[in-house]
């Protein structure tokens, strides 16, 4: 789904303000309120918003340290491997790939040792062969949408 200029600008202040209300927004962005909110429907309905949650620290939580393991799975063994993973708590992200490895899988835990018990229940899966792990040292660029946000939209 393409966007224009107002999904765009719309976007970003949502991006920068996410608790904003549309009569707010629509005062901002110089549309009417109708106009902001047909346009957040729309972007939702489409699945460009997918949620309005707040954006949790894990290491506020309590777990600090994030490591990506690379998992090789069985042949056939996708769906039950997924069903695994989806409950281990630790387990952040999945995510398919082509390359060495099947899946990416995003964790984290409580310390350095405690990574270890949860690469031992993530890979304690009879459909799980082998597994690599990098840990993370710092995340310079942090999970950001807004320069695409405005590269889509045509550059703001």
């Amino acid at each position: 789904m393409g966007i224009d200029e107002l999904d765009g600008r719309l976007l970003e202040l949502l991006a920068e303000e996410p608790r904003i209300g549309v009569l707010e927004a629509s005062r901002r962005l110089g549309v009417a309120r109708g106009t902001a909110q047909a346009r957040l429907d729309r972007l939702r309905t489409k699945g460009v918003i997918r949620g309005f949650g707040p954006d949790v620290d894990p290491a506020a939580l309590g777990y600090p340290v994030t490591a990506f393991a690379t998992l090789e799975i069985k042949q056939g063994q996708g769906a039950d491997v997924r069903a695994h993973l989806a409950g281990v708590p630790e387990v952040l992200e999945l995510h398919t790939i082509t390359g060495q490895g099947d899946m990416l899988v995003r964790l984290v835990a409580r310390s350095n040792a405690d990574l270890q018990r949860v690469i031992d229940r993530v890979v304690g899966f009879d459909g799980i062969m082998r597994a690599s792990t990098a840990i993370v040292m710092e995340n310079p660029v942090p999970l950001r949408v807004v320069p695409l946000v405005r590269q889509a939209a045509g550059d703001l």
